[in-house]
């Protein structure tokens, strides 16, 4: 029989579902039989409780089950014969009234977009490129060498310096009273790493171990801490001891303790180049990646299915729960989260999956296998063992389908970049790293 469709608003449709009461009663009479070879109850042995025991026990549960079962049926039924492409769950609802013998439902749902996506050789996008400099690798030595860095006492007549690491006692008042957090005793920093407010640093420079001092400190207007933010407080600060920091040198010994198989400068040099352009690599394709997908959003066309955005942001909602509980939050299940605070990203990102399925399908932009191969093989070099590594991705369906979205997003990315208007721009090194992923 032909299913009649209604179309409500946009991407709102609704069809009748009919179910006839016998039906309904054959089938849970069937499932009660079922049930009443296995029930126990007092008084009778296994199999052979009567049936109307068993019904007063259970008839309710598989009754409900029972139609859930043959409403979801029939709703699949129909939405296959309207060859309709359903997004989201149907909300059923039971007529008031229907002839009789049967019972009438509407099923009120959304149905996918068209999805229609503009002309890209009039998209304008930006495609940075950056190298990574000689000036980039002495920065990494250099941080390589602070993570091995040592420290020796200073003597009592020498001074705090720049590099220094001071052990101190501080409090804080403002207004003459103190304020939470504006105390510490025995509190440990780096003299120009920025781990302090300037203004503190340059009050402890110079300074010796054993030596008191009170000075004005005028909080910035955009401190993290609220209460002191903009206000200025007086600090007594007393140094308690100083000391030296010691770099390793950058030779042979210095390559091989951090493992470079030949322990040379030049090779490790060589092998920080290598982990750094495969770093600028990704950062920037995920920068293109992401200017390309922001111009895919802007040149398409379709109306978003809110049953798509209302899982999507259910789904970040959750993630955000997880989170909670992975930083030590008490109660995050419970930790108020407003409704709606997902909803923009959630519907940019049901938008861009809905925009680039269609352009993926519309031209065969799909993952080959080779493609996936290169591509952890490419993740594994960063590793130890990369031959393990490669085998952890291929061994797991959902670590191949993370892979697998990736490599279609970069296909997408390439194919969008060769019909768009491309502006190339040269990124510096450090810009590049700066930007989050």
């Amino acid at each position: 029989m032909a299913v009649t469709v209604e179309t409500l608003e946009k991407l709102e449709r609704r069809i009748t579902l009919t179910l006839t009461a016998a039906d309904i009663s054959s089938e849970v009479e069937t499932r009660l039989k079922k049930l009443a070879r296995t029930t126990k109850a007092d008084g009778f042995r296994p199999g052979k409780v009567p049936m109307s025991v068993v019904s007063q026990r259970y008839g309710y549960s598989v009754q409900y089950d029972v139609m859930n079962d043959k409403l979801n049926e029939a709703f699949s039924i129909a939405a296959n014969e309207a060859q309709l492409r359903v997004a989201g769950v149907p909300k059923i609802e039971q007529k008031e009234e229907s002839p009789a013998g049967q019972m009438d439902f509407d099923a009120t749902f959304e149905v996918y977009p068209e999805v229609k996506i503009g002309d890209l050789s009039a998209a304008d996008v930006e495609r940075v490129a950056s190298d990574v400099t000689d000036e980039a690798i002495d920065k990494t030595v250099d941080i390589l060498r602070k993570q091995r860095r040592s420290f020796a006492q200073r003597g009592a007549a020498e001074a705090a310096a720049e590099g220094d690491r001071v052990t101190i006692d501080f409090e804080g008042k403002l207004d003459g009273e103190p304020f939470q957090g504006g105390k510490a005793d025995g509190f440990q920093f780096l003299i120009g790493e920025g781990q302090m407010l300037e203004a503190f640093e340059k009050a402890v420079r110079g300074m010796k171990a054993g030596e008191s001092k009170t000075f004005p400190l005028a909080f910035p207007e955009d401190y993290h801490g609220k209460d002191v933010a903009g206000k200025e407080a007086d600090f007594l600060v007393t140094v308690k001891k100083i000391e030296a920091q010691h770099l390793p040198e950058v030779n042979e010994a210095f390559a091989k303790s951090l493992g470079i198989a030949e322990a040379s400068v030049e090779s490790l040099r060589a092998d920080i180049k290598k982990n750094l352009e495969r770093e600028v690599k990704f950062r920037v394709l995920a920068r293109n990646k992401g200017a390309v997908m922001d111009a895919l959003v802007a040149a398409a066309e379709l109306d978003v299915p809110n049953a798509l955005v209302a899982s999507e942001s259910e789904r970040m909602i959750a993630a955000a729960r997880e989170d909670l509980k992975k930083r030590g939050v008490k109660d995050a299940d419970k930790a108020p989260i407003p409704e709606g605070i997902f909803q923009p990203q959630a519907e940019r990102r049901v938008r861009l999956g809905l925009v680039v399925a269609e352009l993926v399908r519309a031209n065969n932009l799909q993952a080959k296998p080779e493609q996936l191969q290169a591509h952890i093989e490419e993740l594994a070099q960063s590793y130890e063992k990369p031959s393990e590594v490669v085998r952890w991705y291929l061994s797991d369906r959902a670590r191949l389908a993370e892979v697998e979205a990736v490599v279609i997003e970069n296909n997408v990315t390439d194919f969008v970049l060769a019909k768009a208007k491309v502006s190339d721009k040269a990124l510096a090194f450090d810009e590049l790293m700066a930007t989050a992923n």
